[in-house]
């Protein structure tokens, strides 16, 4: 049974995405954070298929949770995939999720990268 904060988060979500998306010169930076890990990828959703994709898993293992520190360094990676990929601009979707801490951070770190919203 879904709980009501879910619910919320669920209701938000289709609220952003019926106003989101991405295509192949300025695609969808979509964000996913677990209590472990947060993940974030470019989606082309005329294509609809991942261009690139990050996530904490791949900066460090030894860390249990992720923080703020972390959320910038994932944002700052996945800055740079895109960057190679030839991609500058994109439409960020923080997927139901606070514009706050975590996904905040990250979008910074994106931005110091060299990604522009």
């Amino acid at each position: 049974m879904a709980t009501k904060k879910n619910i919320r988060r669920l209701k938000i979500k289709r609220r952003i995405r019926k106003n989101v998306s991405g295509t192949s010169e300025r695609p969808r930076l979509s964000v996913f954070k677990s209590n472990s890990s947060i993940y974030v990828q470019l989606i082309d959703d005329v294509k609809a298929e991942t261009l690139a994709f990050a996530s904490s898993k791949e900066i460090t293992s030894d860390k249990k949770s992720v923080n703020i520190g972390l959320s910038t360094e994932v944002g700052k990676l996945i800055a740079t995939k895109a960057i190679d990929k030839g991609i500058s601009e994109v439409v960020f979707d923080r997927n139901g999720s606070l514009y706050h801490g975590k996904v905040k951070a990250l979008a910074e770190g994106a931005r110091e990268g060299g990604l522009k919203f």
